[in-house]
């Protein structure tokens, strides 16, 4: 008797086993041929820690007035319209015809006998504010879709222009200048989440900027203590599609 009534145990949790099964294959999957057009757009919105990866000049050891000199993350944002090429099952390209991207980079100088009258202090510290218009091309890699959810890694180049450089202004003196272009090379990840009437894209992002954006002055001890500069940028953004 205990034999057949384990029998029965067993007989109900394979059939109760496989009819999970079956319900979860018939899970509905959300613009299940949203991935199936050539061409699909896409609004994002992000945010973003920038800074400027820098190398002294040889003049910094040559000085007094500036003891240290170290560059400050700040906050920003961006707002880009995505276009997306599907080119395979699992391979497309992506560019954004129209990428704003507003950041605050800094570099905070320690300066030993401060000139306070010209507005100085022990720790000085310089902004150099950007509004950036850039430029990416992207191939993305993506996985098999699960139910309603999808990962894709990207890589890619850039070129940005930033709206604000004051290099070659004529009004830029006691400024530290920075040129106008930019290139880079920028890589990320992110996650596709479907839902019934959109596609959610949460996505982290990875750019350096390779060109060396310093236009340096020999008469401005906030420049010519430094050498190359270049941009680093880790951002995080939601796309809408």
């Amino acid at each position: 008797m205990q034999s057949i009534h384990g029998r029965k145990i067993i007989l109900s949790l394979i059939f109760a086993l496989s009819i999970f099964s079956g319900s979860a294959q018939l899970r509905y999957l959300n613009m299940e041929q949203h991935d199936d057009k050539l061409v699909h757009f896409g609004i994002q919105v992000g945010v973003n820690r920038s800074y400027y990866n820098f190398t002294r000049h040889p003049q910094f050891l040559m000085q007094d007035s500036i003891t240290g000199i170290e560059s400050i993350n700040s906050t920003g944002i961006s707002l880009a319209w995505l276009v997306n090429l599907r080119m395979s099952e699992h391979l497309s390209l992506r560019t954004y015809p129209l990428n704003l991207v507003f950041t605050e980079k800094a570099f905070e100088y320690y300066l030993p006998t401060p000139d306070r009258v010209n507005g100085e202090d022990s720790i000085t510290k310089k902004k150099l504010q950007g509004i950036t218009l850039s430029f990416p091309l992207q191939l993305k890699l993506s996985s098999d879709r699960i139910n309603n959810l999808k990962v894709y890694m990207f890589a890619g180049g850039k070129i940005d222009f930033d709206l604000a450089a004051n290099a070659g202004k004529s009004n830029a003196e006691g400024l530290i200048k920075l040129s106008k272009m930019d290139y880079g090379v920028e890589a990320g990840i992110g996650f596709h989440i479907y839902f019934p009437y959109f596609v959610l894209s949460p996505e982290l992002k990875l750019g350096y900027g390779l060109k060396n954006v310093h236009s340096r002055d020999e008469l401005y001890k906030f420049s010519n203590t430094l050498d190359k500069v270049n941009a680093r940028t880790l951002m995080f953004s939601l796309t809408v599609e």
